[in-house]
């Protein structure tokens, strides 16, 4: 690999497109990809965006899938089959759980590249702003040739063992991220509903050992009705769900999950999956 790899990615999102283009501004050579082509299209002032997986992939070196789920991560690759370099590197950072992760080194096996699960911390303005904190899991001798691509859409970079340990963090991340969202909405709800301003609840909280910027940022957000996407609640809803199947195949009784996990998909049926994951709020 040349000290500028050559990166294919392969899906322009709301994290895709922020990651893809501090990749380019880091002048790495860039091709990109997305099943809807016309999500790519706003990037061809800085890669060239392919028509297909397969011309998306000739010749990359680190192929960066930044998909929904495992399925359309693992449907993707398949398109990718025999046009993968031998000394390609998949650098996987959507999230896919454990079972999913296992999965995708499977075939990354059958594809003859070198398998680097490495979701991230952050969500669309980390993502445009290059602030991600990777959780990179694989192997040793790749790490180095991934850290051109890494340094450009992270702030840090978190080697936390082998292939699938990344994805195991990730979800033990989520499940606090989730566990603070919902307990702002429903802390805010029960202001409200106990006859008071439910910004009241902020404000008592504010600066103290109680506070942190995210519950800030949530509540406001929740009680603004600003929804604009920064993690859409569909999204959270999945991941909720890989993390209710990590804790039941570790034999962990995860007491509050549960309960999050309905309130998200209470709120994706009433109409709000498009949203952010604060639009649990609107259901409380």
């Amino acid at each position: 690999m040349t000290v500028q790899p050559t990166v294919a990615l392969l899906g322009t999102g709301t994290m895709g497109a922020g990651m893809a283009r501090n990749i380019a501004a880091a002048g790495l050579p860039l091709r990109v990809w997305n099943r809807t082509a016309e999500r790519a299209e706003p990037l061809a002032g800085v890669a060239t965006v392919a028509g297909s997986v397969a011309e998306a992939v000739d010749g990359a070196d680190v192929v960066l899938t930044m998909l929904y789920d495992a399925d359309s991560v693992a449907a993707t690759m398949e398109e990718a089959r025999g046009k993968l370099g031998a000394d390609a590197i998949w650098l996987q950072q959507s999230t896919v759980g454990i079972a999913g992760t296992e999965r995708l080194a499977r075939l990354a096996d059958e594809l003859g590249v070198a398998f680097v699960d490495a979701p991230v911390l952050g969500t669309k303005k980390p993502a445009a702003d290059g602030a991600l904190v990777v959780l990179a899991s694989g192997p040793q001798q790749v790490r180095d040739r991934l850290a051109p691509v890494l340094d450009a859409i992270g702030s840090r970079t978190m080697w936390v063992g082998e292939a699938g340990a990344g994805s195991r963090l990730k979800l033990a991340a989520n499940a606090w991220v989730f566990t603070v969202v919902e307990g702002v909405a429903e802390s805010l709800a029960l202001t409200r509903d106990l006859g008071l301003d439910p910004r009241l609840f902020l404000e008592a909280v504010q600066g103290g050992a109680l506070d942190a910027p995210y519950v800030q940022l949530k509540g406001g957000a929740m009680l603004d009705g600003s929804f604009d996407p920064a993690f859409a609640l569909s999204g959270a809803l999945k991941d909720a769900e890989l993390i209710l199947e990590a804790g039941r195949s570790a034999g962990l009784d995860l007491a509050a999950l549960p309960g999050i996990r309905e309130h998200f998909a209470r709120a994706v049926e009433a109409g709000h999956g498009d949203l952010d994951m604060a639009a649990t709020y609107l259901e409380h």
